[in-house]
Parts: C-alpha cells; sequence; structure tokens
C-alpha cells in the first residue's frame, strides 16, 4: 500500500544555438554524463530521464506538455548548462503543473586555470545561465525548488532527492481518498474542516459512511481469515495475556483480526488509503478498532482518530513522501515538566503506528473507559529515538494553516507497566517554553503526525506548491 512505482523525473538542460552544434553535442554529452552518475549513486529514491536539449521556445513548450500529460513523470529537473535566455521559458514553464526543481551547477566542478579560455568560458556558463532562468522563474511566482552545488556531491543528491520525495507526495496527493467511519466527535473544534476546500487546494476527496457500511464487511469475514491472519500475528509479536485467560485474550484480538480484515477490504474496494473512526460512533462494532488500525497504518494507510479527517490525509501525505518510514498520527498527551527534563508523552487511546516502534511490539488486551464497548487489543511499544518534525492542519475559516515543529525524540527509560498503550517521548525546538507557547498560540491541533524520516525543509517544500500557509517552530 505504500510504495509508490512507476515515477520518474525529467531532466531537462537549457542551452541555445549561438555557439553552434559542436557546443550542442558536448553539452548533450555533459549531460549525459550527469543523469547516469545521478541514476548510479544509490541516492536518488526514482530515476532520472534526460529529454532533448531545451534550446527554443518550441521545444521547451512540447516538454513541458508531455510531463503534464505522462502519469509517470512526478516533476522536472532543470539545469542550465550554457546561457539560456530565458524568454523562450516562458510559455513552457507556465504550463507547466507539476512540481520544478533547478540545479544551480556545472559540470566541472572547479574552473581550469592552466586551461581556460574563452571557448570554455562560452561553453560553461551555468552561473550566467542560473540567474537568468532564476529571474524568470521568479517573475511568474513558480514556487519552484533550487538545489545549489556540485552534482557529485551526496550532499547535493541528498537534498534532489528529499525534493522528488516531496514531488511525488505532491502528485499523489490529489490521490488521496478518505473514508470517514462515522462522524467527527462531538464539541471537537480542531478535527472539523471545509472538505470542498481541501478537494480544490489539496485535492483531497473525504467522503462519509455510516458505522453499518463497515458492520456489513466485517460480518462477511470467516473464521478462515481470521484463523489466517492470527498466525501471521504469532510470527510478529509478542503475545502478553496479562490477567486474560488464554481463550479470552484470543477471542478479543480475533475480533480485531475481523475488523483489520473488513477495513481493508473495504479500502481497496472503495479505493481509499485513508480512514478514520470514533469511539462515539461503534455502533454494531464489538470493540474500538485498536489493532486493526495500528497494523493498516503499518502498511501505509493514513490514519487519524474521532473523525479527524484532514490529519489522516496529512498522514497519508507524510507516509509517501517518508517511504512509510517512521511516519504516523499522534497526539498530544502529557507534560513533562521538571526542571531541565521537559518534554511531551505522545500517545492515544489506542492507535499508535507501529512504524515508529523501537522495540519488537506486544498485543495486549485492556479495558478501555470510553466508547462503552469489550476490552480491545492493541499493540503496546517504545517509540523511537531521533531528530524530527511534528505537524498538524487547521481550518481557520478563511483558509488552512499548517503548523510545523522540530523535535528530539528520546526512547523512555523508565517503565511504565500500567499505561496500556504504545507510547513516545519527545522535545520540542527551541526549547519547551517557548516551543509549546508558539504552537498553542498559532493554533496548532492536539493530533498531529510526526516523522523521523522527513525535514522541515521537505514540509515546507509542499507548503509552497500548494499555497498552504504555514509556521516553523524550530
Amino acid at each position: 500500500m505504500s510504495a509508490i512505482e512507476n515515477k520518474e523525473f525529467w531532466f531537462v538542460v537549457g542551452s541555445q544555438h549561438l555557439y553552434g552544434e559542436e557546443t550542442l553535442a558536448e553539452v548533450k554529452n555533459h549531460a549525459k554524463t550527469i543523469t547516469d552518475a545521478l541514476n548510479e549513486s544509490g541516492v536518488l529514491p526514482y530515476p532520472v530521464v534526460l529529454q532533448d536539449l531545451a534550446v527554443n521556445t518550441d521545444k521547451i513548450t512540447r516538454i513541458m506538455k508531455e510531463v503534464n500529460y505522462r502519469d509517470e513523470v512526478a516533476g522536472v529537473i532543470t539545469w542550465m548548462h550554457t546561457f539560456s535566455p530565458a524568454k523562450m521559458w516562458i510559455r513552457g514553464t507556465k504550463l507547466l503543473q507539476k512540481p520544478l526543481l533547478h540545479l544551480a551547477t556545472q559540470f566541472n566542478e572547479s574552473i581550469p586555470w592552466e586551461s581556460i579560455d574563452m571557448d570554455f568560458m562560452n561553453l560553461n556558463q551555468s552561473a550566467h545561465g542560473d540567474r537568468e532562468y532564476g529571474f524568470i522563474n521568479a517573475r511568474l511566482n513558480k514556487k519552484n525548488k533550487v538545489v545549489v552545488g556540485y552534482w557529485g556531491r551526496a550532499e547535493v543528491q541528498k537534498q534532489i532527492a528529499d525534493w522528488m520525495n516531496v514531488a511525488v507526495a505532491y502528485m499523489e496527493s490529489f490521490e488521496i481518498k478518505v473514508a470517514r467511519f462515522g462522524d467527527n466527535m462531538r464539541h471537537v473544534g480542531v478535527t472539523e474542516g471545509d472538505k470542498v476546500e481541501a478537494q480544490i487546494q489539496f485535492g483531497w476527496t473525504v467522503d462519509y459512511f455510516g458505522i453499518g457500511d463497515l458492520v456489513h464487511y466485517v460480518n462477511a469475514v470467516n473464521d478462515e481469515e481470521v484463523n489466517a491472519l492470527f498466525e501471521e500475528y504469532t510470527k510478529l509479536y509478542a503475545f502478553d495475556y496479562g490477567t486474560y485467560s488464554k481463550e479470552e485474550w484470543e477471542y478479543s484480538v480475533k475480533v480485531q483480526a475481523s475488523y483489520e480484515i473488513a477495513i481493508k477490504r473495504f479500502l481497496e474496494e472503495g479505493g481509499y488509503n485513508a480512514f478514520t473512526t470514533n469511539f462515539e460512533d461503534l455502533y454494531g462494532l464489538k470493540q474500538l478498532p485498536g489493532l486493526a488500525v495500528q497494523r493498516l497504518m503499518a502498511h501505509g494507510y493514513g490514519f487519524a482518530a474521532e473523525g479527524d479527517w484532514k490529519t489522516a490525509a496529512l498522514d497519508r501525505l507524510l507516509k509517501v513522501m517518508s517511504h512509510n518510514q517512521s511516519t504516523g498520527f499522534m497526539e498530544d498527551y502529557i507534560y513533562e515538566l521538571a526542571t531541565g527534563q521537559e518534554a511531551i508523552l505522545q500517545s492515544h487511546m489506542l492507535e499508535v503506528d507501529p512504524t515508529l516502534a523501537s522495540n519488537k511490539p506486544k498485543i495486549i488486551v485492556s479495558p478501555l473507559g470510553i466508547g462503552n464497548r469489550e476490552d480491545p487489543a492493541r499493540l503496546v511499544f517504545d517509540g523511537k529515538a531521533g531528530e524530527g518534525v511534528v505537524v498538524s492542519m487547521a481550518d481557520f475559516g478563511t483558509h488552512y494553516k499548517l503548523l510545523i515543529n522540530e523535535v528530539a525524540a528520546s526512547e523512555p527509560t523508565v517503565p511504565a507497566p500500567k499505561l496500556p498503550v504504545a507510547r513516545m517521548l519527545w522535545e520540542v525546538k527551541p526549547n519547551f517554553h517557548d516551543g509549546v507557547k508558539a504552537w498553542v498560540e498559532n493554533g496548532g491541533g492536539h493530533h498531529t503526525v510526526v516523522s523521523l524520516n522527513l525535514t522541515t525543509d521537505q514540509i515546507v517544500s509542499y507548503a509552497k506548491l500548494v499555497g498552504l500557509e504555514y509556521v516553523v517552530i524550530k
């Protein structure tokens, strides 16, 4: 579910006919050398495909039209090898509807002082071309990404790779479909939002389904399917029976297995890649989906609780961007306020994403104080350590706003034997007091998506692509 396959990026190299065909042949050879090196580096998550040299308006326009038409092309990387008069880029750039990266580089890493002459100068005019090309993109308000540096360096290739993941996520954003099983939690503000505007601005489709629609799928799951999935659980997780008999415990876990099968089947048949549940809307279900939801998140489905479709869609978006690595739905719970140890405990009633687990998850069954249903099964684990970013999206009536906060997660060192949920602990930046204050003052929600794989720069790049207001706290 999480894999995005068959995507590529076109490499378009700017030059002109001014210096003759021999020069253009050398430009193309240089471009091929760079393309091959980038593809062979092992750094880029998607292949780069070299195109014909961009030497006039007609050729550039044809290339950009083709980019828009081809679903497998997720974006364009441009390089101004020689001086490339930028007015010839206007038409094609205006037509381009996919992400654009301007690679400000040159073929040679250093200036060959002993041999440099005017032929070399005329051929290698990237510094000249970058400024001309950059001006026209700024004039067109293109919001393109600019990466500067020698193309052979690992840090430059990493910046290109990070942008590729953003570009693919941007394109996949228009394919995000959220199934809401039940409505929003009553009386909660931040889970509300304008679904029409979200579809216009971000491409998200959000559909409501009564819980009975899901119950119909649950009732159709047979014992053979449940037993086969339960057997899979035995190979992946530790079992903790707690105070329950083995029969009681297995019964509860198998209820969740039936939910996993049913929800997955429902989502697949409807083409949905994100979903929500709500503990206030469980008519016909024996338990609140817990283990089932965690398993589906681990497979790449976006999720948020209490009907929070914005966060569910955002979760799916960042899972695509991060290749579903250490990225998932989260909720602020409790502050640690001891001097010098300030942090925030992150968790949820049940649904903490296993991609964030630092240790082998165990399945437990425990009562749930809300929802008025049977005791549900869930995965319990400690969260990973690492530098990351946490994001929250809110609808302010006139516009959407994205809150972005850099965090430093740490593995909990103190046991919590009575806590029947997975947990994660992090410090907010720049420090606890300023970070929390800025988050609250800017209207950041308690439902978030955290990633220990992505960077602030990647989140900001996406926000710029969709014209989304954002606030960075770091």
